[in-house]
């Protein structure tokens, strides 16, 4: 077992000292494997902190009369549609996701576990928090409506509290059906989505056959990252490839055949590009996912350095508490504002520069309450996996997907 680094005085000392973060660190690169792949790691946090900042960017709710209701600075301002390109990174989250889940199946069957077995322990650390999300929701919602809340309020907060959900069941579902899609080419859901748009948009064809796409939409990059463990995408062509011709492809359907500039859903519009993924969704996906393999070289540099390799392994410890909870840290920061009355860029119309700028000051704040959420329900993430095995002499074995024990950098602190 690692040494536990031991507790000095002063007791009052809660920060992290320089030397303990850079000692413990240390062992936390010692401990990771030398094979491990950290880009992989290091692309799956900037996933996650593109959809947290995303949200917390774009998502507004405006205090009208007693009553909370949704709203974006999309709507009024779309020529912030830029800044849903910067932050809807869920096509990389995907791709590393299948690249991770195909990997992981190889392994699994190498070493004789049968697929029950592999799925199990593959979902149990996605819907043990989610019980643990949803449960302590039903009972909030419950005591608002018991308080007096409105429905729309209620109706309003719990629907984006569960939002991230949506997300979580295409994950598990593409997760289940690795073993099937470990060879499909990313062309065939491609072409599933294309034709579906055609009929939908070019032939008049139903809505409800957008939905198709929820899945055949995610199914494109989940492959993509099946096409890299196979090898399929370790030449630089292969990103530029894909980074380009999606960069050219979706600039033609926004500008010439009427898809929405921005990538993420703005409330009354027509189309959404997300719910569901359309076309121009997709092909957005695929140049962000080229734009990541072109990084991968940069990254597995950048994760030499022992700090900001623990930084993206924390990160990547608490990635689903942090994706679950932080809308949750939002609506906490708005709720308790209305204590001192309406707050720009907190409860008022995002409708002008003004509403931008007090928004950018309130992130540090939703990242104080997301660590206040991250403290109480961490825990629900961990026991959500197996603890990882010894063998000989103590030594830690670390399983594919998992990253080191990394207590002794939490204790730093207190060195």
């Amino acid at each position: 077992m690692p040494e536990t680094i031991a507790v000095r005085p002063p007791r009052w000392r809660v920060l992290p000292t320089r030397p303990g973060i850079r000692r413990a660190a240390g062992r936390l690169d010692a401990a990771t494997p030398p094979e491990r792949d950290r880009a992989v790691d290091a692309l799956r946090a900037l996933a996650i902190l593109g959809v947290v900042l995303g949200h917390w960017l774009v998502t507004a709710l405006v205090a009208d009369g007693g009553a909370l209701r949704a709203a974006s600075p999309l709507g009024p301002m779309p020529w912030l549609a830029p800044v849903s390109w910067a932050f809807q990174t869920l096509a990389v989250f995907f791709m590393v996701g299948g690249h991770v889940a195909t990997r992981s199946h190889a392994s699994a069957r190498a070493r004789g576990v049968t697929y029950g077995g592999w799925l199990r322990a593959r979902l149990a650390r996605l819907f043990v928090p989610v019980a643990a999300m949803t449960g302590l929701w039903t009972v909030a919602a419950v005591c608002l409506l018991l308080g007096g809340a409105s429905f729309t309020t209620v109706h309003t907060v719990v629907k984006l509290a569960l939002s991230p959900l949506w997300f979580l069941l295409v994950f598990a579902a593409l997760t289940a059906a690795t073993p099937l899609v470990a060879r499909l080419s990313p062309l065939w859901p491609l072409a599933v989505v294309l034709h579906v748009d055609l009929v939908r948009f070019g032939l008049g064809g139903p809505s409800w056959l957008g939905w198709v796409n929820l899945a055949a939409g995610w199914l494109v990059p989940f492959t993509l990252g099946a096409a890299w463990t196979r090898g399929e995408l370790e030449r630089r062509r292969a990103g530029r490839l894909l980074c380009g011709g999606g960069a050219v492809a979706t600039a033609v359907l926004v500008a010439w055949a009427g898809y929405p500039a921005s990538m993420v859903g703005v409330p009354g519009a027509a189309v959404s590009n997300l719910n569901p993924p359309t076309l121009a969704a997709v092909t957005f996906g695929l140049a962000q996912c080229g734009a990541a393999l072109l990084l991968r070289d940069r990254l597995r540099r950048a994760m030499r350095g022992p700090v900001l390799w623990a930084a993206v392994a924390l990160a990547n410890l608490s990635a689903m508490t942090v994706f679950l909870w932080h809308q949750t840290a939002l609506m906490a920061t708005t709720a308790t504002g209305l204590l001192a009355g309406r707050l720009p860029g907190l409860h008022t119309v995002p409708d002008g520069l003004g509403w931008v700028a007090a928004r950018l000051l309130w992130l540090p704040v939703f990242a104080a309450v997301l660590a206040v959420c991250w403290a109480a329900f961490h825990g629900f993430e961990s026991r959500g996996g197996r603890r990882p095995r010894t063998g000989p002499a103590g030594s830690r074995v670390v399983r594919v997907g998992r990253l080191p024990e990394t207590s002794e950098l939490r204790k730093a602190g207190h060195a």
